[in-house]
């Protein structure tokens, strides 16, 4: 029997045979890369599960990711903003996880220490900054124009739009974005319903025009604060205006004296009876444009008005209003406010 030779160390140590030294150089390497793997592995987990970096500054950090950013230019700036530690695992991420195909431009806040999955889940998501124009019903053009100029966000400058051309809502904005596109979401927002509740209207109102819709709609959203009243105070003009009778808007006043801002006080006996373009208890019919912007709910109830044979309104001292059919029950209406109005300024001048 032929037997393999022996090799002994120095000093006359263990016997080894001779094919075992490189299978021991092979199985240190493998147990070494096996080590240096799971560190990597251990490392990408860390960087990707663990805390992200603390901000540079208070308690977020601010990021706007730019439209058309490509996955590699995201992470760049996020990395150069200091909301990540590694480019490079960012960009494994969202490419293994399928997100890089789903994220959402904008403006972000990333709270300080967030991981990058929850950065990378934010951005995925659209978790951007709301930045919020709000045009409350019955605001004039004019006002809301200086709402969008005063958006710090926003850019560039933008022109009063026609009166009632508007539809007073609250509107979501983005940092960079221009001021008469912003408008122009608004003007967009009031033709489509406009279009929708003029095909649905009603056909016997006495409205030649989408247009004089609006206009009279401006009136209703001035008269009331009260949702309730506003399709019976629709009701009441459109009477009005079948029996040819002056609308007598105290609304209409105003805008003719201010365009729409409030005045602070009442209308003295000489302004009512002044003649402006806008005062409907000297001209006939509808004012020649709105004298506001009119929510959806008063387009609506002009376009819709309940069935009614009221022919006018009076306040009743609570914030609303009493309405009546002749003139005879509106006299004593009318009496009723005055009494109020007296009362009032007794109390007030004790």
């Amino acid at each position: 029997m032929s037997r393999r030779p022996l090799f002994f160390g120095r000093g006359g140590g263990r016997p080894v045979r001779a094919d075992q030294g490189p299978l021991r150089v092979v199985s240190r390497a493998i147990g070494t890369l096996v080590i240096l793997v799971l560190l990597a592995g251990g490392w990408v987990f860390w960087t990707y599960r663990g805390p992200g970096p603390k901000a540079r500054e208070g308690a977020v950090t601010a990021v706007t990711l730019p439209r058309g950013s490509s996955v590699g230019e995201i992470a760049r700036d996020l990395r150069a903003a200091g909301v990540i530690g590694s480019r490079e695992v960012f960009l494994l991420a969202a490419k293994l996880g399928g997100a890089a195909r789903r994220l959402k431009a904008g403006e972000y806040e990333f709270k300080s220490g967030q991981s990058m999955a929850q950065v990378l889940a934010q951005i995925e998501q659209g978790k951007v900054v709301r930045h919020v124009v709000a045009v409350p019903e019955g605001w004039t053009s004019e006002m809301a124009a200086d709402a969008v100029r005063a958006e710090p966000v926003l850019t560039g400058d933008v022109e009063t739009p026609p009166e009632g051309s508007i539809l007073p809502d609250s509107y979501q904005v983005e940092r960079g974005e221009g001021r008469a596109q912003v408008m122009q979401k608004m003007r967009a927002a009031r033709d489509k319903l406009l279009a929708q509740l003029w095909a649905s209207r009603s056909p016997d109102v006495p409205l030649q025009t989408p247009e004089q819709a609006v206009t009279l709609a401006s009136l209703v959203e001035k008269e009331t604060g009260i949702p309730a009243e506003r399709p019976r105070i629709a009701a009441v003009f459109e009477n009005r205006l079948r029996a040819g009778m002056k609308l007598e808007s105290d609304p209409t006043i105003i805008y003719g004296i201010s365009q729409g801002r409030p005045l602070g006080r009442g209308l003295t006996m000489k302004e009512v009876v002044t003649a402006t373009p806008y005062n409907t208890y000297r001209i006939a019919g509808l004012p020649p444009t709105p004298i506001a912007n009119p929510g959806r709910a008063s387009l609506a109830a002009v376009l819709n008005p309940p069935k009614s044979d009221e022919l006018f309104f009076v306040a009743d001292g609570t914030g609303g209003h009493v309405f009546a059919s002749t003139y005879e029950q509106h006299a004593v209406n009318v009496a009723k406010w005055r009494a109020i109005e007296r009362q009032r300024a007794a109390g007030a001048g004790k």
